[in-house]
């Protein structure tokens, strides 16, 4: 599916219903297209998103909420309206709180479906329901000048326009799934699903269902025919993060998939052809991984055929920044809470840590501090996370004695605690482990008590 359109498709198995939505629909002047069964639906429309889709919970094979579900999978967003003859409380909450537009339950209002209709409809036209969630890609993660970035984009933009198949490689938090959205997006698929799978959150035993699909009574507990991450991601993308967490007998799948373009569904007697583009990411070196005799070699040549390598953060720290400042302004607005940026002195701070944790710690970190600050408030460099302001003020660099770092430290700490506690010293001191007295003594020691106190 791509193109978002006005059609209303309606998908139930009882033709007499399906027959007598369809005429009420047309006498409200919309397009509509029936189906029989979510599986129909999902065969016959490739290219284009309903503006509404008209949805039977109870559906032989794959179910109105199982239908729902693996939409959502492939990130593909539409208006529904369920309609059922078992109008129970439960699968409505479940219905409704998965992203459901209405629930109507049979015999149908036509007035309530005509309204739910236009309802979705005046939402498709006015750009508040998409066919898929806007893509983080350059707009975020993806942003810097320094020549490392520059170097990353251009084989970002060298690839994309290609049908390859990619593997990116790079330290947790660098990017690698902006990385692959940005790909998608500029690639002749960009219409298309983008699907994506993390390897290493899924059970072993359950990966080769999630990838290829499951047939009704494949295994126990295989209830409902369910289709594979491969077929929802048709004509699209397919990103595979963690892909060196991939089980052994899932590897040796995989790679008779990408030399068949074809997959086989747990528990299916045939084959089903596919037409997939696969990225996949690491933060495992695969090369060892082979020598280790833990991922195959064969499929490690078929996933590489275009390795992009994603630079960690502390190599284009002049990047830093620019990323902490658009965190600020995205965060500032996620929240409803505008603040007055950052201090020149704490954007310095932020360029001289490591962030060992890299962007998506640089972004965790400025999340914390829009939430910490005042309305207006510019952000100080106290502000920071303890750990950061004692990396930096002890940085190697310097020539001080350990006893004047270890005094650097404990000021930065105590500062901090006592910004977070409201400057209140039994809230500090209890925070700290240590009594009021001793909080007492130690800002006295450390020339943090006000001139002149006792």
């Amino acid at each position: 599916m791509n193109d978002v359109s006005s059609t209303v498709y309606v998908v139930d198995d009882d033709v007499s219903v399906r027959e007598s939505v369809q005429a009420l629909i047309r006498s409200a002047n919309f397009r509509v297209e029936t189906f029989a069964s979510a599986r129909e639906l999902l065969e016959r429309c490739r290219t284009e998103v309903p503006g509404c889709l008209v949805l039977d919970v109870n559906l032989p094979g794959l179910s109105g909420l199982e239908l729902q579900q693996q939409l959502a999978d492939a990130d593909v967003q539409v208006p529904i309206v369920f309609i059922t003859g078992h109008g129970d409380i439960p699968t409505s909450v479940r219905a409704m709180k998965s992203g459901a537009l209405e629930f109507l339950t049979k015999p149908l209002d036509t007035d309530a479906l005509l309204a739910a209709i236009r309802q979705a409809i005046a939402l498709i036209s006015k750009g508040t329901a998409t066919r898929r969630r806007v893509p983080r890609t350059a707009s975020d993660e993806l942003i810097g000048d320094t020549p490392a970035f520059t170097a990353l984009m251009d084989r970002v933009a060298m690839v994309a326009a290609t049908d390859s198949t990619v593997l990116i490689a790079g330290e947790t938090g660098t990017g690698k799934e902006c990385v692959a959205r940005a790909i998608h997006a500029r690639s002749p698929r960009s219409a298309r699903p983008l699907v994506s799978i993390n390897c290493a959150a899924i059970q072993p035993s359950l990966i080769a269902s999630e990838l290829f699909g499951h047939e009704r009574g494949a295994f126990t507990g295989a209830l409902h025919q369910r289709l594979g991450r491969f077929e929802l991601a048709e004509g699209g993308t397919l990103f595979l993060d963690e892909i060196g967490d991939l089980p052994a007998e899932t590897q040796i799948a995989l790679l008779r998939v990408l030399q068949e373009r074809e997959v086989r569904p747990v528990g299916a007697t045939a084959a089903r052809r596919i037409d997939v583009r696969l990225i996949s990411a690491t933060n495992r070196d695969l090369r060892r991984e082979v020598e280790a005799g833990r991922f195959r070699l064969d499929l490690f040549y078929r996933l590489s055929v275009f390795p992009i390598v994603m630079p960690p953060l502390r190599e284009r720290s002049e990047d830093v920044a620019a990323l902490a400042l658009h965190f600020v302004e995205r965060f500032a607005r996620d929240e409803g809470k505008p603040v007055g940026g950052l201090h020149p002195e704490t954007l310095a701070m932020m360029e001289r840590y490591a962030w060992p944790g890299n962007v998506r710690q640089l972004e965790n970190e400025v999340h914390r501090l829009v939430l910490c600050a005042e309305p207006r408030e510019v952000i100080a460099p106290d502000m920071l996370a303890p750990w950061i302001l004692g990396e930096v003020n002890a940085s190697p660099a310097t020539e001080a004695p350990l006893h004047e770092l270890m005094r650097q430290i404990e000021t930065v700490i105590v500062q901090s605690r006592l910004r977070e506690h409201g400057y209140r010293r039994t809230e500090t001191a209890r925070s700290l482990g240590i009594t009021r007295e001793s909080l007492w003594a130690k800002l006295r020691a450390l020339g943090l008590a006000p001139p002149g106190s006792t």
